[in-house]
């Protein structure tokens, strides 16, 4: 059974930090594609930011270029959002998802695997 489990969501003040954290079980990690994705009340899923399975290589939504890491660890089989310099607009439930396919994807269908995501509230 194929399990994404986030955590470190949190109440933040604008300008402040949060680490969130995704830990997997029930998949290769080292196969998969690792990700996020947020959705604010009444928009759609947004894709955030996503790694690769080999090399590492990151992707980034433009809204978070220079203020979020993506990052992985494949002994721990968790992945990582590193989010600094937070805005009141970053407030949403972020999820963490997992892909299989040859290319980093960042419409939601491509992923295979969803976590139940967790809470990001900023205040202003």
């Amino acid at each position: 059974q194929v399990q994404l489990v986030e955590s470190g969501g949190g109440l933040v003040q604008a300008g402040g930090s949060l680490r969130l954290s995704c830990a997997a079980s029930g998949i290769t990690f080292s196969s998969y594609n690792m990700g996020w994705f947020r959705q604010a009340p009444g928009k759609e899923r947004d894709f955030v930011a996503a790694i690769s399975r080999n090399f590492g290589i990151t992707k980034y939504a433009d809204f978070v270029k220079g203020r979020f890491t993506i990052s992985r660890d494949s002994a721990k089989n968790t992945v990582y959002l590193q989010m600094n310099s937070l805005k009141p607009e970053d407030t949403a439930v972020y999820y963490c998802v997992a892909d299989r396919s040859m290319m980093v994807p960042t419409i939601p269908r491509e992923y295979d695997y969803w976590g139940q995501g967790t809470q990001v509230t900023v205040s202003s």
